[in-house]
């Protein structure tokens, strides 16, 4: 038996269900499935289990599936939520759980029973794909497709795949990862074989890489599919919808972490690769160290965690941070920004934390204006600062300069006028509606190091997070 081969029989002694883990998985989900077929009876319509747990390569480690609700086509969108909700409830219920409900393209009911999650989605049973009236509507096909063409000797596969994945930040495609999703997985396991087979294919992967299982689009269209899918590092044709791209929400970074993966697979194979390190939250003395030496600040803009479903959450951060690094990086600011990230635990801390060059600005201004040349925009620029300027007008080459008072000298003072505003205005000005319902509400700048680490200690998952902040992937 090859190293890699040792190292994939170990690991999947770790990650595979025991016998206790698929008895309750398979109890609850055969009780949940019967109650919702009980249940959508009444609008006349059917039930179906969706999800890994279908196929077997689910991990033990979340423990969680879907009961899709397949309603007539003829309902109508508000008919069909209606409907979606009271089955869902009386699911969730009638399982001795408790009910809640959550939002995507339809409001749909999630609830945890006995230490599993179960998600009860409602969507149209359409015909065929070209017929969807809903994104969710195309999960049975999927469900479909793979209970043909997934053998039971690769569900092991998936399970290796999904676990290195998982492991290293690049499993699932939702909005806060944007990365490999469990359907992705199985489709790239059926299209290689095998999980040795696929390392070693996803090693020489390019960007643009195309994968079409079902050979849907002629190799010579390539070059055209590449153009439809413009930007997206990995292009996989959906078996049952030759226009949609399954990897639409893989990431570059998620891209090229599996490819850097498959490489040291194929090198060197390590069950470590399969399990992420535990780390701790950071401490003050680390942080004060790391910054000592990087000659580097931390400013962080804290408010209340953004209320709403984590896809519309995250996309909304995302924006917003790249709003304030263009507030800082405003050419009248000069703050220089080296790394930003994102933190929300949902519930306490929402924040955006930038790593600059100096917290700090010289309280003197320099300005470089118009080419003397210029006469309409020269004397403009004459005009504005020839009583301001604490230098000049003078010129520098053939430019204008002066040397003026620096308005905002820290970021706290920046993002203040920036950003204390009413929540209209903020949005006129840029800011993601969700985000600025908060930050009206109220935000904080901090720039100190004890503060942040307070934070920490308060917060574990923020503690993780500022560990790992300074931690980038090596991809190549």
């Amino acid at each position: 038996m090859s190293s890699a081969a040792h190292v994939q029989k170990d690991v999947l002694s770790q990650i595979k269900p025991n016998a206790e883990q698929k008895k309750k998985i398979e109890t609850i989900s055969r009780k949940a499935l019967s109650l919702s077929q009980k249940a959508a009876s009444k609008y006349k319509g059917k039930a179906m289990l969706a999800g890994s747990v279908t196929r077997g390569t689910w991990l033990p480690d979340k423990m969680e599936f879907d009961v899709f609700i397949l309603f007539p086509e003829k309902m109508s969108e508000s008919q069909l939520e209606k409907a979606g909700l009271d089955v869902g409830k009386k699911v969730i219920d009638g399982l001795k759980g408790k009910h809640e409900v959550s939002y995507a393209q339809h409001p749909y009911v999630s609830g945890m029973v006995d230490g599993v999650d179960i998600d009860i989605v409602p969507a149209f049973a359409v015909s065929s794909p070209e017929k969807m009236k809903s994104a969710v509507d195309r999960t049975p096909f999927h469900v479909s497709y793979i209970e043909k063409n997934l053998p039971t000797r690769l569900a092991d596969d998936v399970r290796l795949l999904k676990k290195m994945l998982k492991s290293n930040g690049a499993y699932g495609a939702d909005s806060r990862v944007e990365g490999f999703s469990g359907y992705l997985c199985e489709l790239l396991v059926i299209n290689y074989g095998g999980f040795s087979d696929l390392m070693k294919a996803a090693r020489k992967w390019e960007a643009g890489e195309v994968i079409d299982v079902e050979e849907l689009v002629k190799k010579a269209d390539y070059d055209a599919l590449k153009k439809q899918f413009l930007g997206q590092p990995l292009i996989v044709i959906d078996p049952t919808d030759r226009n949609r791209n399954v990897a639409a929400a893989v990431s570059a970074r998620a891209f090229l972490k599996l490819r850097t993966l498959a490489g040291q697979f194929a090198g060197d194979p390590s069950v470590e690769m399969f399990f992420e390190p535990t780390v701790g939250p950071i401490s003050e003395q680390e942080l004060t160290e790391i910054l000592k030496l990087r000659r580097t600040q931390l400013v962080m803009l804290k408010f209340l965690p953004p209320r709403g479903h984590e896809e519309v959450v995250w996309p909304q951060m995302r924006k917003f941070a790249e709003r304030v690094q263009g507030i800082l990086e405003d050419p009248n600011m000069e703050f220089r920004i080296m790394n930003r990230g994102i933190f929300t635990d949902g519930s306490y801390l929402a924040g955006v934390l930038f790593e600059v060059e100096s917290a700090t600005l010289p309280a003197v201004q320099k300005r470089v204006g118009p080419s003397i040349f210029d006469r309409d925009d020269s004397a403009r620029f004459v005009e504005k600062y020839k009583d301001a300027a604490l230098a000049g007008p003078y010129v520098e080459g053939v430019n204008w300069v002066v040397e003026i008072n620096r308005q905002f000298s820290n970021p706290r003072e920046k993002l203040h006028d920036a950003l204390a505003r009413p929540l209209e205005e903020l949005v006129q000005r840029g800011v993601p509606k969700l985000v600025a319902e908060r930050i009206a509400k109220g935000s904080d700048v901090i720039s100190e190091n004890h503060i942040l680490v307070e934070e920490a200690r308060r917060n574990p998952a923020f503690g993780v997070f500022l560990r790992k902040f300074f931690v980038k992937d090596k991809l190549a």
